[in-house]
């Protein structure tokens, strides 16, 4: 019916040994390359509007490695 979030492999898949990452800790990581990208253009025009594009990509690292040892630890929890 709805995703939960948990990610299934499918039967023609061979088990890789590698752990997926987690679906948000992968949208916080594009967010914070995306805002570094943009710091990094702002700040090549002068502006300094670019110190936002910075605090924003501080943030959504933050967010990304919580995410990570988030499902590390559920994991071990679950087995």
């Amino acid at each position: 019916m709805g995703d939960t979030g948990r990610h299934q492999q499918c039967p023609q898949c061979p088990p890789t040994g590698a752990d997926q990452m987690p679906r948000l800790a992968l949208y916080a990581l594009i967010v914070c390359v995306l805002a570094v990208a943009a710091a990094v253009v702002s700040f090549m025009e002068g502006s300094w509007l670019g110190v936002v594009w910075v605090l924003l990509a501080g943030l959504s690292s933050n967010m990304c490695w919580y995410y990570v040892k988030r499902a590390k630890q559920q994991k071990s929890v679950t087995g």
